[in-house]
């Protein structure tokens, strides 16, 4: 079954960065558009980035774009969230998704949490 299982989550001081990792397994992952979401209480789900199949094509949100970057190791079915300048509006529980669409990966399509594939989430937690 599909399995997607991230970590690299923590406690990040502002301007700090941390490396989401996302594993999957059960589905052959080089032939899926994927993405990151985050989900904080306060203001809800949002999709912030999504990577093509062969990662020739990226999509940010704006409220992350120039400071988080996506990537994806097809060798080792691996998906990535590198993120930098991180600020206290970046806390959330961040979630490795296997979208539904490819409008959903890019992030013009809603996301639907009864939709596609997610793994349990890793918590990012920004305080000085």
């Amino acid at each position: 079954q599909v399995q997607l299982v991230e970590s690299g989550g923590g406690s990040v001081q502002p301007g700090g960065s941390l490396r989401l990792s996302c594993s999957a397994s059960g589905f052959p992952f080089n032939k899926y558009w994927m993405a990151w979401v985050r989900h904080d209480p306060r203001k809800g789900l949002e999709w912030i980035a999504g990577i093509s199949m062969k990662a020739d094509k990226f999509y940010y949100a704006d409220s992350v774009k120039g400071r988080f970057a996506i990537s994806r190791d097809n060798d080792k079915d691996m998906l990535f969230l590198e993120m930098t300048n991180i600020q206290r509006e970046d806390s959330a529980r961040y979630y490795c998704l296997r979208p539904s669409t490819v409008s959903q990966a890019m992030g013009t399509t809603p996301l639907r949490e009864d939709e596609g594939y997610w793994g349990q989430g890793t918590q990012v937690t920004v305080s000085s």
